[in-house]
């Protein structure tokens, strides 16, 4: 884990501007910089990045969050991830604390086979551009397979002498360990020699999420029969096969614009589709899609299209991980390359508009071919047609996410006139094993209990017209401004002897009737550090690695207008902002959350009213009333209102 210490530094030096301004070409307007949004396609620049709040916002998609969050969404990284880019980039040195003897160990191996890695990617490209038999052998091979050299070198592809032991030598002589280097799979050792593993072979660096090459795959040029046409990196601390997509790395951001994922099987069809500027793709090295692969494209969109082969064993290859992309809530196309062509044959055949076009007309519903493929291998054979209506029932029976409902009957209904047998009869398999799937679930319960955690309110479009709900979100808007007030005048003075955070605390507020719970977090954890002498900022908070918070706190900073620059030239003298101003805003956010809770005690009295009770009992309960109807008043009269609905 990252030190406390570690992080501060780097929250620190943190200049979103600089950091959104790497990604993302800013204009200067006013105190915000503004710029095309990253996010979605758009034409008229609507991304407003605030260096003062630390925060973005795009006004056309919505999107919004701080410069962690920045990297998050936009490279994908993780909140760990981020912090390690951050800390690179202002050079801090990231200070960790205390872990485990085999976690450090673990850490150290993973750490030297990255270190191995890039030194071996570096190694192989020099081969391939400076080295006759890499020029002659590896690169004219590249370039027969129609790969310009900016390409080559965008994937960081290299080539592997033919010689028995030149890479090995060469990493000894520069001090790698051998027990790494043959952790890596770069390296054997036969009759205590050690060797290279992939000699004669065109080297591809497989790169994480961050950009670290984890692994290699080896492509055998020359025609040999006894030698696998791929040779991968065995699984090691950082190389997990089921977890790893070739190509996400180049693709992520492409993928998130383009909001579909193209799924192939091999390498080099992943770098001609880049080529053609086809970049949303990405591929699975020709094994089954597992679990890991589908979360991981999940975190860029939920439009999966899997492009493969049109052969028999593509279409097997494409099938496989169909209930598992379901479950994960993928929507999931098939595109079949016709004749004996490949993505990368066929997009070098037609080109990338051509290619393009056959990919948006040919996207068959991955249940609807399943189903289609099996019927026609049933044939008229019965049994098997029962089969078949099992299988696809099964199948349909995955897609468990309450807001795919919809979707799951629009299936159900499909397939039932695909098989030719009544819906409701199909309906009734369906639901036959969704109670099989809860069963299984049920008697886990005991071993995975889970708990139900507040989560901040969200209103709901359809409950806009609402009495009730519009005067929750009226409650919600007036709980975030007295949060707002804290996080960004707590620290000024409220008078001689006590500060803004002061005064809001000492006021008789009940925090009790806050209903966002996850606004009172923010308040209790703010209170917290300024009774332990700690001075809290909405830098604090905005920063959090509790994401949740951080999101709120993003949005309660939001900045929905900001005073318009040509107003000096029509107005003279200063023109106040809500900085001079904030003493008013505080005692007048105040005074609504007081308001509020006068008038629920008003509601609950009235409602006591209505009951029996003895003479002296309603004297009291009258007086009550009077009593807050009056201090009511005072403070609609503070507030300059006349009526509060």
């Amino acid at each position: 884990m990252i030190s406390q210490q570690t992080i501060q530094q780097i929250l620190s030096r943190i200049d979103i501007t600089e950091i959104v301004g790497g990604f993302v070409k800013l204009k200067k307007r006013g105190t915000n910089y503004l710029g095309l949004c990253p996010f979605h396609n758009e034409k008229t620049p609507s991304f407003t990045v605030s260096p003062v709040k630390e925060i973005y916002k795009c006004f056309g998609c919505g999107r919004s969050g701080n410069a962690i969050s920045f990297l998050m969404e936009h490279e994908k990284y993780s909140y760990v991830e981020a912090l390690r880019w951050l800390a690179n980039k202002y050079n801090v040195e990231i200070e960790e604390t205390e872990t485990s003897p085999e976690v450090k160990a673990q850490q150290q191996v993973a750490d030297s086979l990255y270190i191995i890695n890039a030194y071996a990617q570096k190694y192989f490209s020099e081969i391939l551009f400076n080295n006759e038999e890499g020029q002659d052998i590896g690169l004219s091979y590249l370039k027969q397979r129609g790969f310009r050299e900016d390409t080559i070198k965008k994937f960081q592809l290299g080539y592997c002498l033919e010689d028995r032991n030149a890479f090995s030598q060469a990493a000894l002589n520069a001090q790698y360990n051998l027990d790494y280097l043959q952790k890596s799979g770069l390296v054997v050792v036969r009759d205590e020699r050690p060797l290279d593993n992939y000699r004669g072979r065109i080297i591809f660096p497989v790169h994480n999420q961050t950009g670290k090459i984890i692994g290699f795959g080896a492509r055998i040029i020359k025609s040999n029969d006894r030698a696998p046409k791929y040779i991968n990196t065995p699984e090691n601390e950082i190389y997990v096969k089921s977890k790893i997509l070739y190509g996400s790395y180049f693709a992520r951001q492409a993928i998130d614009k383009n909001d579909e994922c193209l799924l192939v099987e091999g390498y080099t069809d992943v770098i001609s589709l880049h080529q053609s500027g086809i970049e949303n793709v990405v591929a699975s090295g020709g094994t089954s899609l597992t679990t890991d692969q589908l979360r991981l494209i999940k975190k860029y969109t939920d439009n999966l299209t899997i492009i493969y082969d049109g052969d028999s064993a593509g279409i097997k290859a494409a099938l496989r991980g169909l209930d598992m992309a379901l479950e994960e809530s993928l929507n999931v196309k098939l595109v079949l390359i016709p004749g004996n062509e490949d993505p990368d044959s066929y997009v070098n055949k037609v080109g990338a508009n051509a290619f393009r076009e056959f990919i948006a007309n040919n996207k068959k519903d991955f249940i609807l071919f399943q189903l289609e493929v099996s019927l026609q291998n049933a044939g008229n054979d019965s049994n098997k047609k029962a089969s078949v209506v099992n299988q696809v029932a099964e199948t349909i029976a995955k897609i468990n996410k309450a807001e795919d409902f919809t979707k799951q009957q629009d299936y159900i209904r499909k397939c039932s006139e695909l098989l030719q047998i009544e819906e409701q009869g199909l309906h009734a398999l369906v639901n036959k094993f969704i109670r099989e799937r809860i069963s299984k679930q049920e008697n886990k319960v005991s071993e995975n209990e889970t708990a139900i955690t507040d989560e901040t309110f969200i209103p709901s479009p359809a409950d806009e017209n609402d009495q009730s709900f519009n005067l929750l979100f009226k409650d919600e808007l007036h709980e975030r401004a007295m949060v707002r007030s804290l996080l960004e005048f707590g620290l000024k003075s409220w008078d001689e002897q006590n500060s803004v955070a002061d005064y809001i605390f000492s006021e008789s507020i009940d925090y009790d009737m806050i209903d966002n719970k996850k606004l009172l977090e923010i308040m209790d954890r703010y209170k917290t550090w300024y009774s332990e002498g700690i001075e809290p900022t909405a830098k604090n908070f905005l920063y959090d690695e509790d994401q949740q918070m951080s999101s709120l706190v993003v949005s309660i900073m939001d900045f929905p207008y900001e005073l318009s620059l040509n107003w000096k030239e029509h107005f003279e003298g200063k023109i106040n902002t809500r900085e001079d101003l904030y003493k008013e805003e505080v005692a007048s956010t105040l005074n609504y959350l007081k308001l509020r809770k006068i008038k629920r005690l008003i509601d609950l009295n009235q409602k006591d009213l209505e009951k029996q009770h003895s003479q002296e009992e309603q004297i009291m309960l009258m007086q009550t009333h009077q009593h807050l109807k009056k201090m009511e008043k005072e403070l609609l009269h503070n507030l300059g209102t006349v009526i509060v609905k």
